[in-house]
């Protein structure tokens, strides 16, 4: 072991401004009390991974399939902590971005523009999501639903904007 005592020492960090809420259509959610400004890393989720096998046997035919990311090899990651707790928004429409540590089994999400106090912090499942997508009454893109299986593996600006940053 190394001299801090461990070879491998992940920091986890989330917000202390971070909540869970309940949303009248969405359910739980992510919101904030204070503001956030553009590009602040939020939340690093620990992964319990799936192997391919085992999710196809198992873990598909569970609630925690709508809670999944999907990982390399065919397997499957889910968040734990407030990961598995982001909300979708419809692309271009979202304000947190996520990035998959593959090696450390690590998700970190962050911020894609300004968030204000009191708003929800929203990921992109992707394009093909399991439940209606809605309109409100702003005309403003919103996806009702309370189950998150972001699955969409192709590489995004969200990403590239996020590498931007020492994560």
């Amino acid at each position: 072991m190394g001299e801090s005592g461990a070879d491998n020492v992940q920091s986890i960090t989330t917000l202390n401004c971070l909540e869970l809420r309940t949303h009248p259509q969405r359910g739980r959610g992510v919101f904030t009390r204070e503001p956030i400004p553009r590009g602040t890393l939020v939340n690093v989720s620990p992964t319990l991974i799936f192997g391919a096998d085992e999710y196809n046997k198992h873990g598909k035919f569970t609630q925690l399939d709508h809670y999944t990311y999907c990982w390399s090899s065919g397997s499957f990651a889910l968040a734990l902590g407030l990961g598995s707790m982001f909300n979708h928004e419809s692309a271009g429409h979202q304000n947190v971005g996520f990035v998959r540590d593959i090696q450390n089994s690590l998700i970190k999400y962050s911020t894609l523009r300004d968030i204000a106090a009191g708003e929800e912090l929203c990921i992109c499942y992707g394009e093909s999501v399991w439940f209606d997508v809605v309109t409100d009454s702003n005309n403003k893109h919103k996806s009702i639903g309370t189950e998150q299986r972001p699955k969409e593996a192709k590489e995004s600006d969200d990403e590239d904007f996020l590498r931007s940053f020492d994560l």
